[in-house]
């Protein structure tokens, strides 16, 4: 169906191609292929290279850039403190979101467990981490600290040995065992590197004479010498060469002292590599979370096409925003610096290029609340969106036409622009229109509401979740979360089960019900309201994933439990409104208390009715004009 390709192979020979090897041109491609693989064209006597292209040099890179722009501070990564305190105190908490090669789950374990101290432990850990030889990962760690005693193998083999404590870790260990041990010359322990990681049976045999042979003349007991050959071709199956492994791990130490010492600008700068990938882009949010990095929303006056550092915070990317394009982006951030910040939201549509800023573009812009900083009424700018691109076109043509009147002024300048009177979205359908733009619920999230509900019924966030994975803290447990979307599937035998994504205000989540506990969830899956889950939670791939035991509606939970409102306002305007709202609401068990701000007393209005006090009404309560701030108090 394809031609596979390797993905960075590339073969050198000593003459045109053509006249070595049969070749192939993959129409989509003007780059010829051999059709011999891998290990025939070694035979054809073609030399083997494989250049590999890694975006983490980029995020080093970007991560540099932000740090010197505003610090002047010129960071270079060939002459780093190989002992960086901060650096190894990160690793060894296995906190290495984002750092390279070390972000597993799995590795991050390895790396708590062995408490890294110097760059060596690096090297090893990225060489060991692999199918094979990671089942030395305990041992080794063991040794380090010194509750297990290393084994050399044979006492001439410790100087090789002793950097990983006794266990063949690299190629290059193999081959100098071979020459101290067995008296081989470099070339020679090298094709008995090739030999044993290739497992040709007869070319083993020769080699395993050979090795004997030789170690028995260097007084090694026959015996011996051929346990030792059995474990060094048992590694060498598997095994990784240093250099290799040291390169990994020298970009590995350079993304971790970046993480360590320039948070900020390092998560920036990764963010911005990963920007089009939502799910990517969720699991460093909430490291931003762990971290006490805010991120704040995109601004068309503050954000750059990419993300970028503000003080200790991170801006939002406008090139991160859905559909929108970089290259737009990039275009009307050039504009922006160019002639000054936007105004106003005329001045924004008469500076537009409306050839790459289109309706669908201006709509996710305003989605995602970018053009908050000119007019914070997302619903009005929506509803003017056509308005606004009409009058980018009409400026766009006068540019174009460069026409100037007799006193050499120019044209007739921005249209005038008026606005549609309305009220805003609702504070769920602006959240909701904002996890359309953006992928994730940024500036607040619908669970915001309920937090005195959450801490009263114990409720566990995402964060929270996960810290007490890595802590080993296993068992049920509940969180509170909207539902992002739910794929059914029938099993083999005939019952469905679900896998569902999750949201709560730290982040996204999976989830799988099975069928009993899919048949008695439906309600209040399907209602569209926050819900409480009980879980049982583990930690795979680095990612929390859950096993979903029960489903419950939060709200049905909260009308059981006596809550209390008070209301702060700043004069008697908003009590008629006020009223109106707790009526439509209906009865139930809240109080609700108001605080009118009197200079120099504490004045205290206490209803005497009690009302249902949903999370729906306090966000309706606290957009009021009048009101200053609404608290909720369990009792």
């Amino acid at each position: 169906r394809h031609a596979s390709t390797h993905a960075a192979g590339v073969v050198i020979g000593d003459r045109n191609l053509d006249e070595l090897v049969p070749l192939y041109r993959d129409p989509r491609s003007n780059m010829p292929v051999t059709q011999f693989n891998m290990k025939w064209v070694e035979s054809a006597g073609l030399v083997k290279f494989d250049f590999l292209g890694l975006k983490t040099l980029t995020v080093l890179a970007r991560a540099v850039a932000l740090i010197e722009r505003p610090r002047g501070v010129r960071i270079d990564l060939t002459s780093l403190p190989p002992h960086d305190e901060a650096t190894f105190r990160m690793l060894s908490k296995g906190d290495t979101s984002g750092v390279f090669q070390l972000e597993s789950a799995g590795m991050r374990d390895a790396l708590r467990n062995m408490k890294p101290d110097a760059l060596e432990d690096i090297i090893a850990v990225v060489a060991l981490y692999r199918p094979g030889p990671m089942d030395n990962i305990p041992s080794y760690i063991r040794r380090k600290h010194g509750q297990e005693a290393p084994d050399y193998l044979y006492p001439t083999l410790e100087p090789i040995l002793k950097e990983t404590y006794g266990i063949v870790v690299y190629q290059e260990q193999v081959m100098q065992i071979a020459q101290q041990l067995a008296g081989y010359s470099l070339g020679g322990a090298d094709l008995l590197r090739r030999a044993m990681g290739k497992k040709i049976k007869a070319e083993m045999e020769a080699q395993r004479k050979t090795f004997v042979d030789g170690a028995v003349a260097r007084g090694v007991p026959q015996g011996r010498a051929s346990e030792v050959f059995d474990l060094v071709a048992k590694f060498a199956e598997y095994g990784f060469n240093k250099s290799h492994a040291a390169a990994y791990a020298m970009i590995a130490y350079q993304t971790a002292y970046l993480k360590a010492n320039y948070a900020v600008e390092f998560m920036a700068a990764t963010m911005t590599l990963d920007m089009h990938n939502i799910d990517k882009l969720n699991l460093l949010r909430q490291e931003l979370g762990r971290l006490d990095i805010r991120l704040l929303p995109p601004d068309i006056n503050r954000s750059e096409a990419t993300f970028s550092v503000e003080g200790k915070a991170i801006r939002y990317a406008l090139g991160a925003i859905r559909n929108v394009g970089v290259g737009a982006m990039e275009a009307m951030v050039e504009e922006r610096d160019r002639n000054g910040p936007f105004r106003d939201i005329a001045d924004f549509a008469s500076r537009l290029d409306p050839r790459i800023l289109n309706k669908r573009q201006m709509e996710n812009l305003v989605r995602a609340g970018a053009l908050n900083c000119l007019e914070s009424n997302r619903a009005r700018l929506f509803d003017a969106i056509e308005s606004l691109v009409r009058v980018a076109t009409v400026m766009a043509e006068e540019r174009a036409s460069r026409q100037v009147n007799l006193f050499g002024e120019k044209g007739r300048g921005a249209p005038f622009l008026v606005l549609p009177q309305r009220s805003d979205w609702p504070p769920m359908e602006r959240l909701d229109y904002e996890y359309e733009a953006i992928g994730f619920y940024l500036s607040a999230h619908p669970l915001d509401t309920y937090a005195a509900l959450m801490e009263r019924l114990q409720v566990q966030s995402l964060t929270e979740v996960r810290r007490r994975l890595e802590r080993g803290d296993r068992g049920l447990k509940k969180m509170a979360a909207i539902l992002v979307s739910r794929k059914e599937r029938t099993g083999k035998s005939g019952a469905r089960y679900a896998f569902a994504s999750f949201s709560d205000a730290t982040g996204s989540f999976e989830g799988t019900l099975f069928s009993e506990v899919l048949a008695s969830a439906r309600e209040p899956l399907d209602s569209g309201k926050p819900l409480l889950l009980t879980v049982d939670a583990r930690l795979e791939d680095n990612q929390v994933k859950l096993v979903v035991q029960k489903v419950e509606d939060l709200e049905t939970r909260a009308a059981g439990i006596t809550n209390r409102l008070e209301v702060v306002i700043a004069d008697a305007g908003p009590l008629i409104s006020l009223k109106e709202a707790l009526t439509r609401g209906g009865q139930g068990r809240g109080m609700v208390a108001v605080y009118p701000e009197v200079p120099g007393y504490t004045v205290e209005i206490l209803l005497p009715d009690r009302y249902a006090l949903s999370p729906h009404l306090l966000a309706t309560v606290r957009t009021m004009a009048g009101v200053v701030a609404i608290r909720e108090r369990m009792l």
